[in-house]
């Protein structure tokens, strides 16, 4: 009689996971639409209005995962072929991503001119609406996620929560932190020009790295 024990263990690709959080905070840290309006209403309005601002950004992220997470998976489930043209267009986007920041000029603008004084409400909302009402959100966790599913066992859409829930955690800490020092963030960028170059090309990088990833994955 066989008296072995179905494992309960899941084998999980910690290496993977590390990458992810590490491309993640990259992500966060480059200036982008999202980071540089933390920024400004957080100089415009105070810090806790540019935390509420990420909030609502965050918040906005659980809409884009639930559509990726229930979606991709079916797709994948009814067609193995599929994954890899995800992972193929996933890499491509984001050597465009990268063509379209070498293409920019690297100056990071931060103007206070115009910025009404909002409610710590109006400013959850406004970031809610600001991400979920963005298609490139979409086509970048579609592009983002699929090439950092860390588990062969673990459900699919288990795993799309997993990793949103890291991005959101890891992309908050940073966000709020820019909220936090937005003063000193400011006046540093303002006497340092150059940083702004420095971090085009840590976008570029970045984002090139991820695609080049993407293509060699196994999965």
């Amino acid at each position: 009689m066989d008296l072995r024990y179905p494992s309960i263990f899941i084998s999980v690709n910690y290496e993977i996971l590390y990458t992810f959080v590490f491309s993640t905070a990259l992500l966060a840290i480059s200036p982008g639409p999202d980071n540089i309006y933390v920024l400004v209403q957080s100089m415009c309005n105070g810090k806790k209005y540019g935390i509420a601002t990420v909030a609502g950004l965050m918040t906005g992220c659980l809409v884009h995962a639930t559509l990726l997470a229930f979606g991709v998976s079916a797709l994948i489930k009814e067609n193995g072929k599929l994954f890899f043209v995800i992972k193929l267009f996933g890499a491509l986007y984001l050597f465009y991503l990268a063509y379209r920041v070498y293409k920019s000029s690297g100056d990071i603008s931060i103007s206070e001119d115009g910025v009404a004084k909002k409610s710590l409400l109006q400013l959850y909302k406004q970031g809610f609406i600001m991400n979920v009402l963005n298609p490139k959100v979409t086509i970048f966790f579609l592009a983002f996620f699929p090439g950092f599913l860390f588990s062969k066992e673990l459900n699919m859409v288990v795993q799309f929560y997993i990793l949103t829930a890291i991005f959101i955690i890891v992309s908050f800490v940073i966000f709020s932190g820019i909220a936090i020092l937005s003063g000193t963030i400011a006046m540093y960028i303002k006497g340092h020009p150059k940083v702004g170059t420095i971090l085009k090309w840590v976008q570029i990088i970045v984002f090139a790295s991820i695609g080049i990833y993407l293509l060699l994955s196994d999965k």
